[in-house]
C-alpha cells in the first residue's frame, strides 16, 4: 500500500487537508498530515504568513524532515500551497520517493532527481503561487531534472480551489484534480 504524506498550506492543518487525506485512505492509502504549526490556523493568506514568518523555514523544514523520517523511503511526497513547497524541500533527502504531487503552488526540484519520478502540478489559472508565465520553464526545469512531470492548470479557478469553505473554491477543477491525482498515484 502506498504511503502519502500531505503537508498543509500557509493557512496551517486545516479540514481540508484532514478531507483529502480521508478521501485517500478510503481509495486505499496510508496518509500522514503532519501539523507543521503545532495546532495554529489562519484564516487569511496575511495571517498564515505571520505565523509561519513568526516559526520560521528553518524550523518548518526540521519538523517537515521529522515528521517523514519515519515514514517508507518511497512516500509519495504532496502539498497544498506552502506544503508543496515543503515537499519539494523533502525530495532531496528522499531520493527513493514514489511521487511528489504539488498542489497550488510550485516547487523547486533538485538539479537531478530518480529518473523518471513522476510529479504532477495542479494549479488554479491565473494563481500567483503559479504564475501561468512560469510554468514552461518549471516544465521545462523539471524535465530536465530527469522527473516525468505534468503540469495540469484549471482556468477561472481561484488558488485554493480545491477547497470548499473557501471562496476560490471550484467544485468542477476540484473533482478534476481529484480524478488525476487517482490516476497519479501508484498502487
Amino acid at each position: 500500500m502506498t504511503h502519502v504524506v500531505l503537508f498543509h498550506s500557509v493557512l496551517g492543518l486545516r479540514p481540508v487537508e484532514l478531507a483529502w487525506a480521508e478521501r485517500l485512505r478510503a481509495a486505499g492509502y496510508d496518509v500522514t498530515t503532519p501539523d507543521l504549526y503545532r495546532g495554529e490556523t489562519a484564516s487569511t493568506l496575511e495571517a498564515g504568513f505571520a505565523v509561519k514568518d513568526r516559526i520560521g523555514w528553518a524550523t518548518l523544514a526540521e519538523r517537515a524532515d521529522a515528521a517523514a523520517r519515519e515514514l517508507p523511503d518511497d512516500t509519495v511526497l504532496a502539498g497544498m500551497s506552502m506544503g508543496a513547497v515543503i515537499a519539494g524541500t523533502l525530495l532531496p533527502r528522499r531520493p527513493d520517493t514514489a511521487g511528489v504531487l504539488l498542489l497550488h503552488a510550485i516547487a523547486s526540484l533538485p538539479a537531478k532527481v530518480r529518473p523518471g519520478l513522476p510529479v504532477q502540478l495542479h494549479a488554479g489559472d491565473p494563481d500567483d503561487f503559479a504564475p501561468p508565465a512560469a510554468l514552461p520553464g518549471w516544465l521545462d526545469a523539471a524535465t530536465r531534472s530527469g522527473a516525468d512531470a505534468e503540469v495540469f492548470t484549471y482556468p477561472g479557478a481561484g488558488h485554493f480551489y480545491t477547497d470548499s469553505s473557501l471562496p476560490d473554491h471550484d467544485e468542477d477543477a476540484a473533482a478534476l484534480t481529484w480524478k488525476r491525482i487517482l490516476e497519479f498515484l501508484p498502487d
